[in-house]
Order: structure tokens, then sequence, then C-alpha cells
């Protein structure tokens, strides 16, 4: 807790905002407003004394940076150049899918090993036909596939994954009399492996699959002694975190360096994938000036110090949502709100008086700017800064689409900070709620559905007004994945909240109504997660107004926060690994083949970085 006192004459000091409008756009919903602070300070023998009563989270500094530079024309032509030798290897790889004498076994792996490798995107309806294929001549070749459990187990993956109906009852012929699986499947370790990843894609209710996850994840642990380091690498990844549960475009970048190992790999796949990389990463880097450029004039992270500096962060949280090179709209879109959200998150949990906040959350709701005249300097510049940028990504949309989205966004953003406020009031009235009314107001408080909600408009092509509809009554794919989120949250952060003097997170609130322990209470909230996914997969066959894109986004939304949250808190304390994710993803291109054996066909594949981690 600290303490400011702050004395002088009150009649000394009188604050003159003057807000500038800059309407440098046309358009009726484009309001760019600057803020310009003077003070004027005039003689009087009256005095009076302020106390302001500030609690602090000592959040470390942003570790990054900002450096921009302009690519040389020697980078571009380079580029260029690789951008050539990626499409003709795309062709080659496109040609393998249609290959009408691929075996049901080998045109399998190829689609896992497409996907695994972060390609999947460039053959998502090769690949859909492929499958459904395989299913259509399933009374034909079925016995192919379902005679190995590494099969069976990558076939029920992989159908379920792109959206197929397919019964876990595939597993029964690998079952006993007793119904266990067969012993002899202990030494099937390829088989077990893709046994367990399987068991990810599972609905509620669904035994076989509820019975696997445990006997696989066994026999992983106790063959990883006996098994090669590259086996053993793959179990140790897969048991850390499965593959389903994994944010993509990190992931890719694993399966590439692991992929590189084997001794049986089609080097035109990987090549292909090394090259997809870069060139995604290259455009991302673009995307990471730009958005630097924007903060840095929005200003906040020198204004505010008290708050959360976390413009990397929130970009590569962005990228988990999205890392497709045609969503670079949605990702810069989320990365603006994940950032802004970050600094109203610490101004309701740590800066704010309750008054202040009351006041603060009455102007979101209003989404009037006369509503903040009477707010403190520092929520001045956060409501205007929210409001600009809503109101230039509402302005972008109607003019690309032609679609009014203002009260879509303004309700997301008061509904957001009415959950904020709701958790101060519990703080400063030392109130603890019920677990399911802190789940309640918390899936909502963690800023997912904020998210989302942005995203919906910049990834879908056609926005019907039945998903309008279902944004603003929170569609179960806005809920699930944002439990998930706010759990995840909860699980790592929960021991630094208490030391701060905050007990309402989902562990405390379950400790204090059941009277159990904390390690009962993770282990609940465990299951919780594993429940959320469970309802996730089967609302990937359900029908709904939405299209896959958005479907896509809002697992990533999960998948993100796992990772992000997997180690510790990323978001508001980074450490080493963190970065390491973030450098992986976002700056440190991969190596190529020609590259490596010091060739020069493709050049010398090495980048200045804008970005530094300090």
């Amino acid at each position: 807790m600290v303490q400011v006192l702050v004395k002088f004459p009150l009649t000394c000091i009188q604050p003159n905002l003057n807000i500038l409008k800059n309407n440098s756009r046309s358009g009726p919903l484009h309001h760019a407003y600057r803020v310009q602070k003077t003070w004027q300070t005039r003689c009087s023998n009256q005095s009076a004394e302020l106390t302001i009563d500030r609690r602090t989270a000592n959040y470390q500094p942003s570790s990054w940076s900002h450096i921009l530079f302009e690519p040389t024309s020697e980078t571009d032509n380079e580029w260029e150049n690789q951008t050539k030798i990626l499409n003709k290897l795309e062709n080659e790889v496109g040609s393998m899918l249609d290959c009408e004498d691929l075996e049901p076994q080998a045109l399998i792996e190829l689609i896992n090993d497409i996907d695994q490798l972060g390609l999947s995107y460039r053959y998502r309806q090769k690949i859909k036909t492929a499958l459904k294929k395989l299913r259509d001549l399933e009374d034909a070749t079925g016995e192919k596939i379902k005679s190995s459990l590494h099969t069976s187990a990558l076939y029920f993956r992989l159908l379920r994954q792109h959206g197929f109906e397919v019964s876990p009852d595939i597993f029964e012929r690998f079952k006993d009399q007793n119904g266990n699986f067969n012993e002899n499947l202990a030494g099937e370790i390829r088989g077990m492996l893709s046994l367990f990843e399987a068991s990810h894609l599972a609905y509620e209710g669904e035994n076989i699959l509820n019975e696997a996850k445990p006997c696989a994840s066994l026999h992983l642990k106790d063959s990883k002694e006996f098994v090669g380091s590259n086996m053993s690498e793959q179990i140790t990844h897969a048991l850390e975190l499965p593959y389903h549960h994994r944010m993509r475009r990190l992931e890719a970048r694993w399966r590439i360096e692991a992929y590189a190992k084997r001794s049986a790999k089609n080097q035109v796949l990987l090549e292909l994938a090394k090259l997809d990389f870069n060139l995604v990463q290259s455009q991302l880097q673009s995307e990471v000036q730009e958005v630097s450029r924007w903060w840095k004039v929005v200003g906040l992270a020198d204004k505010l110090d008290f708050a959360r500096d976390r413009l990397m962060e929130s970009f590569f949280w962005s990228v988990g949502m999205a890392f497709e090179p045609r969503f670079s709209k949605c990702r810069m879109a989320v990365t603006k709100a994940f950032t802004l959200i970050t600094v109203l998150d610490d101004i309701y949990d740590i800066y704010g008086s309750l008054d202040e906040l009351e006041q603060f959350t009455d102007a979101i709701v209003r989404w009037d700017l006369d509503a903040m005249k009477d707010l403190p300097e520092y929520m001045k510049l956060c409501f205007l800064a929210l409001y600009n940028t809503i109101s230039d990504l509402a302005y972008d949309t109607l003019k690309d689409k032609g679609e009014i989205i203002i009260p879509q966004l303004k309700k997301a953003w008061a509904d957001l900070c009415k959950a904020f406020l709701q958790e101060a009031q519990w703080f400063y009235k030392k109130a603890t709620p019920n677990f399911d009314e802190y789940i309640e107001n918390g899936w909502i408080s963690v800023s997912g559905a904020v998210q989302l909600i942005h995203a919906y408009f910049l990834v879908t092509e056609n926005i019907s007004k039945e998903a309008i509809e279902c944004l603003d009554y929170h569609h179960d794919f806005l809920h699930w994945p944002c439990i998930i989120f706010r759990l995840t949250n909860d699980l790592s952060s929960s021991t630094a909240e208490i030391e701060r003097g905050e007990t309402t997170n989902a562990i405390t609130c379950f400790m204090h109504e059941t009277g159990l322990s904390e390690e009962f209470a993770r282990q609940h909230i465990s299951k919780m997660i594993e429940e959320c996914w469970m309802k996730m997969n089967k609302q990937l066959l359900s029908p709904s107004p939405y299209k896959e894109n958005f479907i896509q986004v809002a697992m990533d939304l999960a998948r993100t926060a796992l990772c992000q949250y997997q180690h510790g808190d990323a978001h508001s304390a980074p450490d080493v690994k963190a970065k390491n994710r973030i450098m992986s993803v976002l700056l440190d291109p991969i190596r190529l083949r020609e590259t490596e054996d010091n060739a020069t066909k493709y050049g010398d594949n090495t980048r200045g970085h804008f970005l530094t981690c300090s």
C-alpha cells in the first residue's frame, strides 16, 4: 500500500482541459480526439490538504524496446524470391494430397504432418476433400486404417478436428473382454501417444475416451526411459500439454524443429513449412511496427506509470488467436483492445478509488464525451484512448463491410467495465462471493468476450443478424473459451493476487464456500477446464450462426490462454520462458536447409530485429 500526501492551496491550482477534435478522416463514426492539459496557477490564501491513497502492484516494466527500421531493398528482393519458391513447393504438396495412388495410411500421415507443421490453412479445402473421401471409402479401406491403434487414433483425431462426425467406438476393438485396453498395447508407444492425443477431442459422456486418457498417459510415462530421445521429447511435450490445447503458431515452430530431426521425412514438406513460418513471421513483424507506432502516439505507457505496458504480449496473444496472414486487421484490433484492457484492469484492480471507478464505469456505459468531464485526469486519458480506438474500428468496419458495430462494441466494453467494478466492490467491501457468482462475473471480467466480439467482425466476411444477436446474448462459443481463460488465469495468478490483498478469485472463492483445501480447489478447477474443452469439442459439430473462421478463433483464445498461463502469468510477470516464446514466433526466423549447408540459393536469411528484449 502506498500513501501519497499532497498539500496545496486548492484555489491556487485550476485544471484546464482542452479537447481538440481532429477530424482527419471522413465518416460519421470517426472522431480523433487528442487531450492537451495545462495547469493555471493563481494565488489565494485558502489552503487544504488532499490525501490520495493508492495501491501498487509493482509490475515489472516492459521487457521490449521498440526500434523501428525500414527493410533494405535487398531484403525485399530476398523475400520475393523465397515467395516464388514457396509457391512452387506449395503446389508440390498440394499434388501429394490429390494423388489417387496414395494409401489411406500414408494420406492420413500426410494430412497430420501438414497440420502439425502449421500448413493446414493453405490446404483447408483439400484436407476436407481428402478426409471426406476416406470416410466415403471406409467400408473398402477401413480395415487398413483401423487395424493399427496409431492410425485409428490419428484418423479419429483428424476427423473430429476438421469437423467430421466420428464415433469413439473405433477404439472398441483394442479392448479386452473385461472392457480394458489390451495389455499388449503398452508396447505400442506410437499408438499410445496418438491415443492420448485423440482422447482430448472427447465429448462429455464418452467413457471410452475418458478411460483412454489416463491409461495412455500412464503407459507413456512408464515408457519414456526406454525409447529414443526424439520419441521421449514427443512424449514429454504431449504430457505437458496435448496438441489439441496448444497455441498453433508456437506449436508449429516446435513441430518443424522436431520434424527436421526425423530420419524419414518429406524434405519438400519441411522446406515449405520453414518458408511459410518465416514469411508469416515477416508479416507479423511489419504489423508490430504499425501497432507500436499507434501505442506510442496514444502515450498511456508514458502517462500512467502504475499500469502495465504489455504491447508485445498483447500482440503475441492476438497471433495465438488468429495467425493467418489474411487476419491482419483482426490481430491489430485485438492487440489494441488487449493493451487497453490491461491498463483498465490496473485502474480497477490497483489504482482507482471506488468513487472514481463508479464514475468511470458510468462514463463507459453512457459512451458520451460529456460523461468524462468530471473524471480524474488519468481517467480522461484512458476514456479518450478507448473512445478513439473503438471509433476507428467502427468507422473502418462501416467503410469496408457496411455494418454499424458501435452498439455491439459499446455493450462489450460496458459489460467488461461493470464486471471490473463488481470485483472492485467485492475488494473494497472485503466480501467473498460464492463460487458460481464469481464465475458468472469472472468469465466477463477476464476480457475474452471483448476480444472475441472484436475478432468476429474482422474474420467474418458475411456478418449475419443472427450471429450479432448471439454475440449480444453470449453464445456458448463465447462462454466456454472465456471460462477456460478465467480459470487458467486464476490458477497462475492467485498467489500474487493474495499477496496484494485481493482474495476474489476462483480458488479462494471455492475454498471459502466449501471449506476444502487449496489442492482440492485446484483439482476441481482443472476438472472444470477439461469439461469446458469437451463442451467446445461438441460445439464444433453443433448448429451455430458462426462460420468456421470465428469458431477457430474462439478455440484459439482458449489455447492461447493455456499457453500464457501454463508456467505462470506470462502477461503480468513475463519471465525468460515467456520472452523466448515471443522471440521464437515473432523475431527469430527458422534457418533453411540451404543456409545450413552454406549454400547461397536462398541467401543468408537473417534479418535485423526491430524489437529487442532488454
